[in-house]
């Protein structure tokens, strides 16, 4: 199996050198993992603490570990690496310690070798998802300790079938996890690995320290004006279909602010295309002209945003990859989403809590839309006390490694 495994990942290579032909992302992909080796600068003299994720939003979760640990000890060396562009690009954009950044090298066993001879970490920490066989063995071997956070599992994962027991290796690799429910906890113990502890999603804490800042937008302060704000939040084409239908309607009670996942500008163009109600764009809005739909065409910005909000939409639920609801949810917003969520165990909490609602159709979304309005205040309770309730994972994570 384990030949299998690196002619697979050598055929992704592959796969990913071909597509960068026609693919701009694709091509970052490829062109970021040039020469990986002359970018491992490490001062000789600094513990190396290395975090892997796959992209933005595991950098999120991993944020606030990262924060204490640096806080515990600022001579660490911190270590980022990402499998996609996206986090590349966009992490800088967080409020961050991070000391160096660089792709993920492809997870074959001369360059998990060379990178762990490179690197030669103290600690390794996987956040949520991902496990790199060659990576994790050469981390091992090279002494390191190291920890899944904010891990989670599903049945459906392959470390669970018949056909998973190279894949459980990786796994068995890992000194311990820290979990995000009881249910990753127990589908680890199937399979004989119980150094594992429910200790939460970090995302809360990361939500948690961003409201409490208390961000200011005058660009979308303004716009808002006394009116209620509407965001459709990291938006799909399907979601933005669903708002264009109903504006009509809720132009008589909203201003909305649309903040699209694609931000390109054939994207963008596209929207103003189908929009019949005055718009203006975030990065050319002048306050002059009269406008009932803002269009967030920049990245940085949502997060911010939600604390203006009184309802949140957020994308993704049509198509499986729901963005992040705890990004309304740490500012109070109740949220709405597509019905496609059960990989997301926090939308099934929001909704179990009565802080969401799901929609399927146009008419469920203005009538959601309506309902979170009406119930506003105790939807919104119910949101803080979930937050309330959740926060404090990191806390967890780092009592327990001081204990180890």
């Amino acid at each position: 199996m384990r030949l299998i495994y690196g002619f697979g990942i050598r055929l992704l290579g592959v796969a990913m050198h071909l597509a960068a032909l026609f693919n701009e992302k694709a091509k970052r992909w490829v062109q970021g993992r040039k020469n990986w080796q002359d970018q491992l600068q490490i001062p000789a003299d600094r513990k190396v603490i290395w975090f892997h994720c796959a992209s933005l939003g595991e950098f999120d979760q991993g944020l606030p570990i990262m924060h204490a640990l640096k806080q515990h000890d600022p001579q660490i060396f911190l270590l980022v690496t990402f499998f996609s562009p996206s986090g590349m690009q966009h992490y800088q954009k967080r409020e961050n310690q991070v000391d160096l950044a660089v792709y993920l090298p492809l997870d074959t066993k001369s360059n998990a070798n060379k990178f762990a001879q490179l690197v030669k970490p103290s600690m390794v920490f996987f956040v949520k998802y991902e496990f790199w066989y060659n990576h994790l063995k050469a981390a091992r071997r090279a002494g390191a300790k190291i920890y899944g956070v904010s891990s989670l599992f599903r049945p459906e994962h392959r470390f669970f079938k018949w056909y998973g027991g190279f894949f459980r290796k990786a796994l068995c690799l890992f000194d311990h996890f820290f979990t995000q429910d009881e249910r990753s906890k127990r589908l680890l113990a199937s399979i004989g690995i119980n150094q594992a502890t429910v200790s939460g999603d970090t995302r809360y804490d990361r939500m948690a320290a961003l409201a409490a800042k208390k961000p200011v937008n005058e660009v979308i302060a303004q716009f808002k004006g006394e009116k209620p704000l509407l965001i459709l939040g990291s938006s799909w084409p399907v979601d933005e279909e669903l708002l264009l239908t109903n504006l009509a309607i809720l132009q008589k009670s909203f201003q909305v602010l649309i903040a699209p996942h694609d931000v390109s500008e054939n994207h963008i163009q596209k929207i103003e295309q189908n929009l019949n109600v005055p718009y203006q764009r975030y990065t050319s809005f002048d306050g002059q002209a009269e406008a009932f739909v803002l269009i967030l065409d920049t990245i940085g910005q949502l997060s911010a945003a939600y604390s203006y909000a009184s309802i949140a939409y957020v994308g993704g639920g049509f198509t499986g990859k729901l963005h992040n609801i705890l990004e309304p949810g740490a500012f109070g917003v109740p949220v709405l989403f597509g019905p496609k969520y059960d990989r997301f165990p926090e939308a099934s909490m929001f909704l179990e809590a009565g802080a969401a609602l799901t929609i399927d159709s146009s008419d469920t979304f203005l009538r959601a839309i309506q309902t979170l309005w009406r119930e506003h205040a105790q939807r919104s309770a119910y949101v803080q006390q979930i937050f309330a309730a959740h926060v404090g994972a990191a806390e967890k994570v780092l009592a327990a490694l001081d204990n180890k």
